[in-house]
């Protein structure tokens, strides 16, 4: 069993919690991980990238000089690829770069994911978060209690809690999600997880009452 340092709604240290086996089963499969994380980066690009080909140009309406009689070349537009100020050949096209992932691939990514973070003692529960009034310096005080003021982190929120995400937004390291919405992009991508404890009996009630 995975166990990680648990304190109370005011930071102070309460000891070691077991971690609930879903999602922290210690099961850690990186190719499935690197897919993951690979298909959530090309779904973040917008593929809006283009350029004009020589039928998109403006002007070049005309036949620049007669076929025959000049001594020079034919041509047939000033606006042929090769001329200054022409169309580009093979040049890039609006696209889409999405890729799908079946949903018990981006489940065992996710669980994947948190027990990489749990195996490095990277996470942390906290009892509950309760922040009355929109207010950065209360998460500061919370999380240097904690001794995470210093580190890259990620807290997962029973639920949506508007007070704790405005209280955050202004921190360029600490991001705020509900546990039930964290990727495993996300997990990775921060140093540290505070995750508020009840979360995991939410997430268990939802999953039983999806099945």
């Amino acid at each position: 069993m995975l166990s990680a340092k648990y304190f109370k709604a005011d930071g102070a240290a309460d000891g070691d919690r077991e971690l609930p086996t879903d999602p922290f089963d210690g099961v850690v499969n990186e190719a499935v991980l690197h897919q993951a994380i690979k298909a959530y980066l090309a779904n973040q690009r917008q593929g809006t990238a283009a350029v004009k080909t020589r039928g998109k140009v403006a002007g070049g309406g005309r036949k620049i000089w007669r076929q025959k009689g000049t001594g020079r070349a034919r041509q047939g537009s000033i606006r042929a690829p090769h001329w200054k100020g022409g169309g580009v050949v093979f040049g890039p096209i609006p696209r889409d770069y999405r890729q799908d992932l079946p949903r018990r691939v981006r489940g065992l990514a996710r669980r994947s994911a948190f027990n990489t973070r749990a195996r490095n003692e990277q996470v942390s529960l906290i009892e509950r978060l309760d922040v009355d009034a929109p207010k950065t310096k209360a998460i500061v005080a919370l999380l240097d209690r904690i001794g995470l003021g210093e580190r890259k982190v990620l807290i997962l929120t029973d639920g949506v809690k508007s007070n704790v995400v405005l209280s955050a937004r202004n921190l360029p390291n600490v991001s705020v999600l509900p546990y039930a919405e964290a990727s495993a992009y996300d997990v990775l991508n921060a140093m540290e997880l505070l995750i508020e404890a009840s979360a995991f009996e939410l997430a268990a009630q939802e999953k039983a009452g999806d099945e």
